[in-house]
């Protein structure tokens, strides 16, 4: 397949890129800042800005599939930059980025698109207080983001559903990432279970991560068709403190849902729509 992949220069972006030449596809690579992900045969990078639509239209020209991760990664000024139109310095709005890249793939025909949302789109680490109703969390659970980065991702998915009603035979896969590093070590390190309570000490390893975006497009291994959201998330939590006694201390109002256990290292968020769908499962270090 001919991808092309959006804040290719990103951490996870980076990871996107090397897997998927690994896999034998052609790559173009998207940024509005220049760096060095790989010289590898295979991989054309264009420098653009994704706020302006006719030059995302013209990008995508030719392309099979899309990976869409450009955005700002966190709140910033918990007012309007994340949401809103922000030229300077990096010239990004997750909600205009992600419906320019949705609407020009829908002009050129381009059926197979997965994007980053966020674990954010539940109220967590940003919000002023976490609103929990069950553990472990699944894709039913109810959004109500109280920030702006929250609410762009959750934007970015209605998104989605607008323009796969509109063009039924597109397939968009949303993965709610949670904090993505390299492997669980660096999520442990420092690691203290109440600056990381209302994370619910969750992490995803990158290169998983990058696998979960390239079943979403691969059609022999993704099972639904218009668009559906996924949690990308550790099975376990990032520390190693005992799971029931973290839900003890900081969660112990929010009730566990038939038929599941939090104990051991288990983690609080429930990712078998992603392993039914997309046969993904989560791996540290990642094997391929």
């Amino acid at each position: 397949m001919k991808i092309a992949i959006t804040g290719c220069y990103g951490s996870v972006g980076r990871r996107v890129v090397r897997l998927a030449l690994q896999r034998g596809h052609d790559v173009l690579g998207l940024d509005i800042t220049e760096g060095n992900v790989t010289s590898d045969r295979g991989f054309t990078f264009r420098k653009i800005d994704l706020t302006n639509y006719d030059d995302v239209l013209d990008a995508l020209a030719g392309q099979d599939a899309i990976v869409q991760l450009a955005s700002l990664p966190n709140p910033t000024d918990y007012v309007v930059k994340t949401h809103n139109m922000h030229v300077t310095p990096c010239g990004l709005s997750n909600v205009v980025v992600t419906w320019n890249v949705l609407r020009a793939a829908a002009e050129h025909g381009i059926k197979r698109i997965s994007m980053a949302s966020s674990v954010n789109v539940v109220t967590l680490v940003y919000s002023q207080r976490p609103r929990l109703e069950y553990f472990p969390i699944d894709e039913n659970h109810p959004c109500l983001p109280d920030e702006p980065y929250g609410l762009s991702k959750l934007i970015a998915e209605l998104q989605a559903d607008t323009i796969v009603r509109r063009w039924p035979d597109m397939r968009i896969a949303s993965l709610r990432l949670s904090w993505s590093v390299p492997e669980r070590s660096v999520a442990a390190r420092g690691w203290s279970a109440e600056k990381a309570a209302n994370d619910l000490w969750g992490y995803v390893c990158e290169d998983s991560g990058a696998d979960a975006f390239l079943r979403a497009l691969d059609d022999s291994v993704a099972r639904f068709s218009g668009h559906e959201a996924f949690f990308i998330v550790a099975p376990e939590v990032s520390g190693d403190t005992d799971s029931a006694e973290l839900k003890s201390q900081f969660w112990p109002d929010v009730p566990i849902r038939d038929g599941h256990e939090i104990r051991g290292k288990s983690g609080f968020f429930d990712c078998t729509k992603a392993r039914e769908m997309l046969g993904w499962v989560h791996q540290d270090p990642f094997t391929g």
